[in-house]
């Protein structure tokens, strides 16, 4: 079976996929866009893992692909340049910063506006930061949560549904460059496109990895983030929290630079399943009845590996060694911690674990650099907030976030390969729902004729002193 012609073929449903064909679609009504995606269309992405089961999907998990891809899970959009990835140095701050902007009032369009957004940016806490050795890095955030999130990317399926072409639960083999675009072959037969554009995230790496060495483009340095997750009393952050949901802080040292992550007052724990890994995660207050009286966050220390593969090997090897073919998961009492003293048991913690995880000593387990992090991060912390960090704080090993390895592009993503792009994370330059949104709503503008290209005389594009 052999389709018709699209113009632009969209590879990946995740969010910045769907924000560039909803781009196009609205500013280009003549054109023609195929999206095609591994996963399912969102109505029927159904999994075990959602109610905190075990998975129950056949072959790719559910969970994590499909349309709106992650966008469904937390639906946190963070607006700023500060971190979530390197898009402002890519295509400029203040571009990178309207562009956000817009992520924020489709989703309002759609209903996302019916859960208020809040600024975590507080200059006097950032004196106070100062002094303790620790930097803010400020936000504007709209949390949308699991089940807004949901309804929110619905809408916008039902909205694009009509104008865009969607193949879902294929699998695309290879993609070959043609004279007047590219040939797609898939499991439900061959596609033609005159450009194609790769949005296919962290869930589609290994594929990208085939797909580019193929077209003869070669993947570059890739970032892994390893970090344990911290649980704590639910009031221990009250003078940093009084005017803000999330306060995200930053510790830098000669050897390691260390940031908090995902801050849940009176959230959860639970398991995050990614790549075969069982890791700690942490769930917004919005996503049970009953919210917890611990606070959770994650501390991740960064670190760049030559290749992709590499950094998975990594990951494997430390936190597959944690899980031990069944899922565990390590928790140690900070007391515990800093006397590198095993936790025998956590019977009359006075903060009740929201995870049931392993007693065990955590420094035995987990990467020397993250220990000394989380060390020097709590003494820093503590500094902060002016009283000692309870010692029956909860630490569990290991959380990770998983980034794609770098593919050479030019100031609008645009491959070495002519006619070929590529958005959100799988670009290597965005790491959050935002900016992966906004880099499908800047390519869309770009493909719809929004914006000028580059010089046609540049002797090689991803060369242009504009692009990184």
């Amino acid at each position: 079976m052999q389709s018709g012609h699209h113009d632009i073929t969209i590879i990946g449903a995740g969010v910045s996929s769907v924000f560039l064909a909803y781009t196009l679609m609205k500013i280009n009504e003549h054109v023609s866009i195929h999206m095609i995606d591994l996963g399912k269309e969102l109505s029927e992405r159904v999994c075990g893992l959602d109610q905190g089961g075990v998975c129950t999907c056949d072959g790719k998990c559910s969970k994590y692909i499909g349309f709106a891809g992650l966008g469904k899970s937390e639906g946190k959009f963070n607006y700023t340049n500060d971190f979530g990835g390197e898009l402002g140095r890519k295509i400029g701050a203040h571009e990178a910063r309207n562009l956000m902007k817009e992520v924020d009032e489709i989703l309002c369009k759609f209903g996302g506006g019916v859960i208020p957004s809040y600024s975590t940016k507080n200059e006097e806490l950032s004196r106070r930061a100062a002094k303790a050795e620790l930097k803010v890095l400020s936000t504007e955030v709209r949390h949308l949560g699991t089940r807004l999130a949901v309804e929110v990317f619905q809408k916008m399926y039902e909205c694009m549904k009509d104008r865009v072409t969607f193949s879902f639960e294929t699998r695309v083999d290879s993609i070959s460059k043609t004279e007047d675009g590219f040939r797609i072959c898939s499991n439900k037969g061959d596609f033609k496109a005159g450009k194609i554009v790769i949005g296919t995230g962290m869930s589609g790496s290994s594929w990208l990895k085939e797909i580019a060495a193929s077209l003869g483009l070669n993947q570059g340095e890739t970032r892994l983030d390893l970090g344990m997750r911290v649980e704590m009393k639910g009031d221990q952050l009250r003078s940093i929290l009084t005017e803000t949901f999330e306060t995200k802080l930053k510790i830098e040292r000669d050897s390691f630079s260390a940031t908090t992550y995902c801050m849940n007052p009176n959230g959860r724990i639970i398991r995050k399943h990614q790549h075969g890994l069982v890791m700690p995660d942490g769930q917004n207050a919005r996503e049970e009845d009953v919210p917890s009286a611990n606070l959770n966050f994650s501390l991740f220390v960064p670190r760049y590996y030559p290749s992709h593969t590499e950094a998975m090997e990594a990951a494997t090897g430390i936190i597959g060694g944690i899980n031990e073919d069944r899922g565990r998961i390590v928790v140690q009492r900070l007391e515990d911690f800093k006397l590198y003293r095993r936790t025998e048991t956590l019977k009359g913690n006075l903060i009740g674990p929201s995870l049931i995880a392993d007693c065990g000593n955590i420094k035995e387990e987990l990467p020397e650099l993250d220990c000394m992090a989380m060390e020097e991060f709590m003494a820093s912390l503590e500094k902060l907030i002016g009283e000692g960090i309870h010692g029956d704080t909860l630490l569990y090993g290991l959380d990770a976030k998983f980034y794609e390895p770098k593919l050479q592009t030019d100031l609008y993503f645009e491959t070495e390969v002519p006619g070929l792009y590529l958005i959100g994370d799988c670009s290597g330059e965005t790491h959050s729902l935002s900016q992966a949104a906004a880099s499908g709503i800047y390519v869309g503008r770009y493909l719809g004729g929004q914006y000028l290209p580059l010089h046609d005389n540049l002797p090689n594009r991803c060369d242009h002193p504009s692009v990184r």
